[in-house]
């Protein structure tokens, strides 16, 4: 395969080293989320393949739901919609029953060494810090769910100098901006917990009442992991809906 500099293992099928290569594109931000990437002309040339063989590595990108072909225009690099996600399970309403997204506050900010089950998640060595930030979302003043985000310094200290009153309510595309670190896929596991007294104040919610957690471990478009985040709410404004065919 030519045209790349990146390194491939040369023991996996042509197809897999074109894949890796295209998402190593995304990830140094060469291909731009919602941008469209190179014709299928321009990347045969490029890598010196057969297009039978481009075809079926953007098939797999097309299929992981990182790229989307569209007919008449070419294919274009898909910007995953994290929110969407989150709030399939926590459902935040106002008083005339209206779906809301809650804003996001920081709380606080800090640059710490890694819990040892945030160091695995992240795949760091423990000497490698990490910047831990602790944010509410509130809809009308009031705290509905509670999120603590780790992220490796080495990508993220940007984040250390900027006020966080000047954090985005999105987290996503404000990491993209000011880190030039963009999140490609989510892992999402769903837990049940009793609040402590500590959380239980935030939340407004009773010692020992049930909370739901959200983990996600997010990663990058090569697959590197970005954000370990922990996102807790209180059961009674938690539903589950799933669509089955």
């Amino acid at each position: 395969m030519k045209g790349t500099g990146s390194m491939t293992d040369e023991r996996l099928p042509l197809y897999q080293r074109l894949r890796d290569d295209m998402l190593a594109k995304i990830a140094a931000g060469e291909w731009a989320p919602g941008g469209a990437i190179p014709t299928e002309a321009e990347l045969t040339k490029h890598y010196g393949v057969a297009v039978g063989t481009l075809r079926k590595a953007v098939d797999t990108l097309v299929q992981d739901g990182l790229l989307k072909r569209s007919q008449g225009r070419g294919t274009f690099v898909l910007r995953p919609n994290f929110e969407s996600s989150l709030f399939r399970f926590f459902r935040q309403v106002d008083a005339r029953g209206e779906r809301r997204i809650p804003n996001g506050r920081i709380l606080a900010r800090e640059l710490t060494s890694p819990p040892s089950y945030v160091a695995d998640a992240l795949a760091l060595p423990s000497s490698e810090n990490v910047i831990r930030l602790e944010r509410v979302r509130e809809l009308d003043g009031t705290t509905v769910y509670h999120e603590e985000i780790w992220l490796p310094a080495s990508r993220f200290e940007a984040l250390i100098q900027i006020d966080p009153d000047d954090f985005g309510n999105l987290l996503y595309p404000f990491y993209e901006t000011q880190c030039g670190q963009l999140i490609g896929s989510a892992r999402e596991t769903l837990t049940v917990e009793t609040a402590d007294a500590t959380l239980a104040g935030v939340l407004g919610i009773g010692t020992g009442q049930p909370v739901v957690m959200i983990e996600r471990l997010a990663f990058g478009y090569d697959r590197t992991p970005l954000e370990y985040r922990r996102s807790r709410g209180a059961a009674n404004t938690f539903r589950y809906q799933v669509d089955i065919s």
